[in-house]
C-alpha cells in the first residue's frame, strides 16, 4: 500500500470544518440542532457586489487572469491600504489569494524550513499550526489566558522568541476570541520584535471591519513602520463583505516575499476566480456604510450573547472587541457529572454534551490551542442565539 507523505500526516482535519459538516448531517436526520460552529456572517453578499459579478459574466470576464490578481484588483486593494490602513503599497507588493487561508499558506509554505519557529498566541485559528506543521516548521504556542483578555504581553513573546524563529502570527481581532490589540499594545509588541532582525510579523487582519472597542482599529506595520519589510498584511473580502463562498485573500508585502507566493501560487491554484476578482473590485471600490449598520446588528448579538453565557452556572465570559465570537472559560464546569452519569473531563466532552442533550453545536477550546473553553459564533440572528444560550443555560444548570 503506498503511503501518505509525512506532510499530510503531520496535519489535522480543521475542527471548525468537522463540526460545521456535523451540524449537517444532524439537521438532514431531523435533528432540530442550532450550529454555532461556522465562523461565517449570516448577511447576503451586498447587491452591488453580486451585479458586478453578473455583469463581469455577461461581459464574458471568464478567462485566466494574471495568477495573483487582476491589476484593476490590486488597485483596489492598494487604495484600501491606504484608506483604512495608512499603508503604502505598489501592486507589485500585492498577492491575491483564494481566501485568506490560501495568503497565509503561500506565505509560510514560501519562508519556512525545517527546524523554523513561528510563535502562535493561543487561541488560535485551527489552521495556523496545521499550516506550519505541514511547511515543516515548528509552531510555538504562547497561552494568552481570559484573565489577559485573551491576549500576549511583550514579555511572554520576549520569552518565546529563540534564534531559530521566523515568523510571529498576530491575528486581531481574533478568531476565537474577538480579543483585539490596540495601537500601544501593537507598539509594546514590536518594540521586542525590532532587535531580532530575521524574524517577520503575519498579521491576520480579516475581521478588521467588525469592530467595537473604544479604540481605533491598527495593524502592526502602521504602528510600527520600522517593520513595514518585514510585515505581511493579511486580510480579504469574506467576513466583511459577507463574500465566504467567493474566496478572495489578499495580502501586502515586501516584493522577494509576494513573488515567492506568486511563484508558489503559479503552480497549485493558478489564479483566483476571475468572477470574484470582479466582485472584490465592487466590495473594495463601493459604499462602506453598509458595515456600520451590520457592525451595530453584531454588537447587539453579542452584549446578549456575553450576557446569557455569564449567568450560566459555571462559565465566564470577557466581552470581545471585534469580530462575530465569544470565547467563555469552562473550567468551573470540569469533573462535573451529566444526568446520566458521565463525567466531564475535557472541553470535548462538554461540547459532546452540548450537541447529545441540548442540541446545540460550538467548537471545543483544545481545537485552538487554549483549555478548558468553547468557541461559540454569534452570527447569527437574536432569536437563534437566545434560544441556543437557554438551552446552554438549562445543560450547563442540570450538571452535578
Amino acid at each position: 500500500m503506498t503511503q501518505l507523505s509525512q506532510s499530510i500526516q503531520r496535519i489535522k482535519p480543521s475542527a471548525t470544518m468537522a463540526m460545521s459538516g456535523r451540524v449537517t448531517e444532524l439537521k438532514a436526520e431531523g435533528i432540530d440542532v442550532i450550529g454555532l460552529s461556522a465562523g461565517e456572517p449570516d448577511f447576503d453578499t451586498p447587491d452591488f457586489v453580486k451585479e458586478a459579478a453578473i455583469k463581469a459574466i455577461r461581459d464574458g470576464e471568464t478567462n485566466y487572469t494574471p495568477v495573483d490578481g487582476t491589476m484593476v484588483l490590486k488597485e483596489a486593494i492598494v487604495a484600501k491600504f491606504a484608506r483604512d490602513n495608512d499603508l503604502t503599497y505598489t501592486p507589485k507588493q500585492i498577492s491575491v489569494n483564494s481566501g485568506g487561508k490560501q495568503s497565509l499558506f503561500n506565505a509560510l509554505v514560501a519562508t519556512i524550513d525545517p527546524g523554523d519557529e513561528v510563535i502562535i498566541p493561543a487561541p488560535y485559528w485551527v489552521s495556523y499550526p496545521d499550516i506550519v506543521n505541514f511547511a515543516g516548521g515548528t509552531p510555538v504556542s504562547v497561552e494568552a489566558r481570559a484573565d489577559q483578555n485573551y491576549k500576549i504581553t511583550p514579555e511572554q513573546l520576549a520569552a518565546a522568541i529563540t534564534p531559530k524563529t521566523r515568523w510571529l502570527i498576530l491575528n486581531s481581532p481574533s478568531n476565537p476570541t474577538g480579543a483585539a490589540y490596540s495601537g500601544d499594545e501593537l507598539k509594546a509588541l514590536a518594540e521586542v520584535i525590532l532587535p531580532h532582525e530575521n524574524m517577520m510579523v503575519m498579521t491576520d487582519d480579516m475581521y478588521e471591519h467588525i469592530w467595537y472597542a473604544d479604540f481605533p482599529f491598527t495593524t502592526i506595520a502602521q504602528v510600527c513602520p520600522e517593520l513595514y519589510d518585514r510585515t505581511l498584511t493579511v486580510n480579504g473580502c469574506s467576513k466583511a463583505y459577507a463574500m465566504t463562498g467567493w474566496r478572495i485573500g489578499f495580502a501586502g508585502g515586501p516584493e522577494w516575499l509576494i513573488g515567492a507566493m506568486r511563484k508558489l501560487q503559479s503552480q497549485s491554484t493558478s489564479n483566483p476566480c476571475s468572477i470574484s476578482q470582479a466582485a472584490a473590485v465592487a466590495a473594495l471600490n463601493g459604499p462602506q456604510d453598509f458595515l456600520t449598520e451590520r457592525n451595530a446588528a453584531f454588537q447587539k448579538r453579542r452584549d446578549l450573547v456575553v450576557s446569557m453565557i455569564n449567568d450560566t452556572p459555571g462559565l465566564s465570559c470577557p466581552t470581545p472587541e471585534g469580530a462575530f465570537y465569544v470565547y467563555p472559560d469552562a473550567s468551573a464546569l470540569m469533573g462535573k457529572t451529566t444526568p446520566k452519569g458521565a463525567v466531564i473531563n475535557t472541553d470535548e466532552e462538554l461540547i459532546g454534551y452540548f450537541l447529545d442533550e441540548a442540541q446545540v453545536a460550538a467548537v471545543h477550546g483544545a481545537a485552538f490551542g487554549l483549555s478548558p473553553a468553547f468557541r461559540i459564533s454569534y452570527a447569527t440572528s437574536e432569536d437563534i442565539l437566545r434560544e441556543a444560550c437557554t438551552r446552554i443555560q438549562k445543560a450547563c444548570s442540570a450538571l452535578i
